[in-house]
């Protein structure tokens, strides 16, 4: 049976991996800090899909539930066959009006924590020589996009760059470069997304459902939909001083800051 851990997994894209593995058979391990709603995931899915769900509270920002989590990983008695790298959140104004502690808070999240955690999981399936690790990056690393997109562009290289080196193990690694996602991660980070069109926004389902089908296919980088796909294409190509400048009329200070 196949175990998959899961991170973020009590809402948004975090949810839509769990119910995707589970209706493969897959048993779960869902981490996340609030324990009530993990609890409600893991009943969800065990009446829906029969999945086994372990519910492990842990905040990752925080050095002992980190270490718990990257202890599961790394436990041969109850081995981990995929990790799911998807917990992170966003700040709602560029870098020089944050306060740094929230842009530490942020940046070892998605890259700290993805870094520790894969490598608790990485002697394991390189001695089974199977399993793989999926990390939710974004096409916000595609482009000059502040801090978040910095550190979604160092994720993105990151599972490129592990891809090539646990080929040979038969361990899989993929980007999941999703664009605008309909999920709880904009109202949380603050950020209004009142002008952007429907037809720009992504379902939570077609994205987890691409990134399997890309898993399975053994592809480095998953991008769903045709606009961001052409938008990833765009961005490879384009100078990256016009790029710049494009990027930088979407980014503007606080209201109180002159």
């Amino acid at each position: 049976m196949t175990t998959v851990l899961i991170t973020g997994a009590s809402a948004g894209l975090g949810v839509a991996f769990a119910r995707g593995f589970a209706a493969k058979g897959c048993d779960l391990v869902l981490v996340a800090r609030d324990k009530g709603r993990l609890e409600e995931v893991a009943e969800e899915l065990a009446r829906e899909f029969g999945s086994v769900c372990q519910v492990l509270p842990a905040d990752l920002l925080d050095a002992d539930g980190l270490g718990a989590v990257a202890e599961r990983l790394a436990d041969p008695a109850r081995p981990v066959d995929i990790l799911v790298n998807n917990a992170g959140f966003g700040l709602p104004v560029p870098f020089p009006y944050n306060p740094v502690e929230d842009e530490e808070r942020m940046l070892d999240l998605l890259v700290k924590v993805p870094l520790r955690l894969t490598h608790a999981v990485l002697p394991g399936l390189r001695a089974r020589r199977r399993g793989a690790v999926l990390n939710v990056s974004s096409v916000a690393g595609l482009l000059p996009t502040g801090t978040y997109g910095a550190a979604k562009a160092w994720i993105t290289a990151f599972s490129e760059s592990l891809r090539v080196d646990m080929e040979p193990y038969g361990v899989r690694v993929l980007a999941v470069v999703p664009g605008f996602t309909r999920t709880e991660f904009q109202e949380r980070a603050g950020m209004d997304v009142s002008a952007l069109r429907d037809a720009v926004w992504l379902e939570p389902h077609d994205v987890v459902a691409r990134a399997l089908k890309d898993l399975a296919r053994r592809r480095p980088v998953s991008i769903t939909g045709r606009r961001y796909q052409a938008y990833a294409l765009a961005a490879r190509h384009l100078p990256r001083t016009f790029v710049a400048r494009k990027m930088a009329r979407t980014r503007r200070p606080p209201a109180d800051v002159g």
